[in-house]
């Protein structure tokens, strides 16, 4: 192995340690759609094994649908939200950039008056 490859870049580690972190949360989700579906058939004893099995199976399909499209909604609307936010603040941005440089130009009126006026009044 060569040096180079011996460590990983910082963008490296953090892509792979974003990828073990969603394998993780969904790991954890299915569990918990899995939990809730065995303790839904629990409580109905008259389930075959098999279609104990086969209700979970299905609980855990949908529920991943549904939270998969859950996460997808919020994800769109950060992805609209911070064209927006992006976009207003490059606004604010402008708009102070052109208070600034007109209160800059108004202090550099007033200065060359003022040393006009004072080179009047000396002489």
């Amino acid at each position: 192995m060569r040096r180079e490859e011996e460590h990983a870049s910082p963008d490296d580690a953090a892509a792979l340690v974003n990828s073990v972190e969603g394998y993780l949360h969904v790991r954890a989700h299915q569990e918990d759609a899995r939990r809730e579906a065995e303790e839904l058939c629990a409580r109905m004893p008259w389930l075959t094994s098999a279609q104990a099995e086969d209700v979970t199976r299905h609980y855990v399909r949908q529920r991943m649908l549904l939270t998969r499209r859950i996460l997808q909604t919020t994800a769109d609307r950060a992805v609209e939200l911070r064209s927006e936010y992006e976009a207003r603040y490059a606004t604010l941005r402008r708009e102070l950039l052109k208070r600034h440089t007109a209160c800059a130009c108004a202090v550099l009126a007033g200065a060359s008056a003022v040393a006009v006026l004072t080179g009047v009044l000396v002489r």
